[in-house]
């Protein structure tokens, strides 16, 4: 089909190269041989009078005008897929559709396992796959990648539909016979302790942990780095280290390891949990059936106090 004398079915393929910036990737991902990519790409230089993508060096750059063009073309092309998967008609026990997550361990453990119960029962046909946080995931989100975020409020983009889920504090967690330290904690008595702390990766520190530093420095001696939210409080079960976690997450682990939870006796930021989505999916009934569940059981939630 041709709109201004263009072919629309090299949208995907344009889109494609634009982001590989390579024939060769660009070809495996719409699933055509290098051949005919490299027809297409030839296709697409003749229509915009612009190579589009062009040797520098050893490496394949796109052009100003390639440049220019990755936005629109997945801002039509994601219209387009969000228009054609609106349905008139949701119906749960029937719909065969897939959505990705990009979610912590701690989102899935404290909210999304209830969401993974209720979509099992109620959806079974419904698919979903949790992705891990990375810097790339607002652009995921915006380039319809990916279908939700659940992040800290201070990592949303103004430019998607989103909503507040839940609030968290912190907690200290110690080994259960840890007879080094009492029911509440100073913050010189706190950064004279031995630390396992979080580092997810190559993504930036998280909220707690940049606080920490921006705070304090070096003052606090991490001997332990986890890439699990989870794993904070199995570092410390026979050894005199102190993780701090998130308290919701934290209470669920004290129900099955030996580990006991400490009030922190200075400040400490607290969290919020925001669910996010594009806006272009706004009225998607399947996408607003589960964000409604998501909602829902973040509804459900108890409230976290200053006790631990």
């Amino acid at each position: 089909m041709r709109y201004q004398k263009f072919d629309l079915n090299l949208l995907t393929a344009l889109r494609a190269l634009l982001t590989e910036k390579s024939v060769t990737r660009a070809g495996e991902v719409v699933h055509v041989t290098q051949s005919a990519m490299s027809g297409i790409l030839s296709r697409l230089r003749e229509y915009f009078g612009d190579p589009l993508i062009v040797q520098v060096g050893r490496k394949m750059e796109l052009t100003p005008l390639g440049e220019s063009l990755i936005e629109p073309i997945n801002d039509v092309l994601l219209r387009i897929d969000a228009t054609m998967a609106t349905r008139p008609a949701f119906d749960p026990a029937t719909t065969r559709r897939h959505f990705s997550i990009v979610a912590s361990d701690y989102s899935i453990h404290v909210l999304l396992l209830e969401v993974l119960r209720r979509v099992h029962l109620e959806a079974p046909g419904m698919s979903i796959e949790f992705v891990r946080p990375s810097e790339s995931a607002t652009a995921e989100l915006e380039s319809g990648e990916v279908d939700f975020i659940v992040n800290p409020e201070s990592q949303v983009s103004p430019e998607q539909s989103g909503v507040v889920l839940f609030e968290d504090s912190y907690t200290i967690v110690a080994d259960a016979q840890n007879a080094e330290i009492g029911d509440a904690m100073t913050i010189d008595r706190y950064l004279t302790l031995r630390h396992v702390g979080f580092q997810s990766g190559k993504l930036g520190l998280p909220q707690l942990e940049a606080w920490l530093s921006n705070r304090y420095g070096n003052a606090r001696r991490v001997e332990v780095v986890a890439q699990s939210f989870m794993l904070l409080a199995h570092l410390v079960v026979g050894t005199t280290r102190v993780a701090t976690m998130h308290t919701r997450l934290a209470r669920q682990v004290a129900q099955t390891l030996p580990v006991r939870l400490i009030q922190p006796a200075f400040e400490i930021p607290r969290l919020v949990e925001v669910l996010q989505w594009h806006k272009y999916r706004d009225l998607d009934p399947a996408s607003a059936w589960l964000r409604e569940h998501i909602i829902e059981v973040a509804s459900s939630l108890p409230p976290v106090g200053s006790e631990v």
